[in-house]
């Protein structure tokens, strides 16, 4: 496990990676992006849906509340980011998809 140290860098910087490639997607319509509190808000124009991205520093994860459901990433060594542990998926091709998904839906 990653000490506080190495997450907050970690997580710092997966943060700021995701939020530059959200940004850039939100100029494509659909959703909006906000930051507060440390954690990462999407908000969709048309469902009212919203999905929010924190990091957990006590457990060492990263956590995405979407689509009715709790997605919780790892820091993996070998993929030099935050993985989600059943497929080894990371964290902005996630997103992504999920996103994807929720604009497919609306």
């Amino acid at each position: 496990m990653l000490d506080e140290s190495a997450f907050r860098t970690h997580s710092d910087r997966a943060f700021e990676a995701l939020m530059k490639a959200l940004l850039k997607a939100e100029e494509e319509g659909g959703f909006e992006v906000e930051e507060q509190s440390g954690a990462i808000h999407v908000l969709f124009d048309e469902s009212g849906a919203k999905f929010v991205i924190t990091p957990n520093s006590p457990i060492r994860q990263i956590w995405i509340s979407a689509l009715s459901t709790s997605y919780k990433l790892d820091w993996s060594d070998e993929a030099n980011d935050f993985v989600l542990p059943k497929d080894g998926t990371p964290l902005i091709p996630l997103v992504k998809r999920l996103i994807q998904q929720q604009l497919a839906s609306e």
